[in-house]
């Protein structure tokens, strides 16, 4: 009896030990099939300091939000997903660097139509005492209908911008007008809706163009 009890216990631990092999290599086939290959795609990101870009190793995520648009509907993060997205915090009475920056973006979007992905612009309102939903669509029109703003309440716009690398400030000058100071640099985010890489003045709309361009081909994005 003891004697058929050890063969029985030798039979089990033998079954255990085969399901244990079979698990690893299944997991170590998973692994090859699945994860080494993206991570080879990848690579280390591509080195665009000459064109005043930083690509990250990693993408890192974006501040939750909840906030209105320039439609007056209330949007969260998932109106980043889904496409590339450059993010650029400012605002609508900016006399100068927002509407050159703007512009400049209508003139790389121009470039690059029909030749891949064509990135959004949402602007950040870094004033939205004044940058009403209805003020930020008259705004944005001017720029094309792949622009579009957010505004609302302010620490959830600092903290969006803040998650970007930027941050805004309002004060009032010596002759009581508002004067808002914010970040100037572009957060280029991913069809996944994490920043990849930040990009930084001055832009020349042919740089920000073969910028992209590499960053969507390391990505491996195609036309997501």
């Amino acid at each position: 009896m003891a004697q058929r009890k050890n063969t029985f216990g030798i039979r089990l631990t033998v079954a255990v030990l085969i399901v244990v092999v079979v698990a690893i290599l299944g997991m170590v086939i998973i692994r090859q099939a699945v994860f080494v290959p993206q991570a080879a795609q990848a690579g280390p990101p591509p080195d665009l300091s000459a064109m005043h870009t930083f690509v990250y190793d990693e993408a890192r995520p974006v501040a939750d939000f909840q906030l209105a648009n320039e439609q007056g509907d209330t949007v969260t993060n998932a109106v980043l997903k889904g496409h590339w997205t450059f993010a650029y915090v400012g605002y609508t009475s900016c006399p100068d660097v927002c509407p050159t920056t703007l512009a400049m973006l209508r003139q790389a979007n121009q470039e690059l139509a029909g030749s891949g992905p064509t990135p959004q612009t949402l602007l950040i309102s870094a004033d939205p005492e004044r940058d009403t939903p209805s003020r930020l669509d008259a705004y944005l029109n001017a720029f094309g209908e792949d622009f579009h703003g957010v505004t609302g309440d302010i620490d959830t716009l600092r903290a969006l911008a803040r998650s970007l690398n930027a941050d805004f400030s309002r004060r009032t000058d010596n002759n009581g007008q508002t004067v808002v100071d914010h970040s100037t640099h572009l957060a280029l985010i991913n069809p996944q809706g994490e920043m990849t890489a930040v990009l930084q003045p001055p832009f020349k709309p042919e740089q920000v163009v073969s910028a992209f361009r590499q960053i969507v081909q390391w990505y491996g994005a195609g036309d997501a």
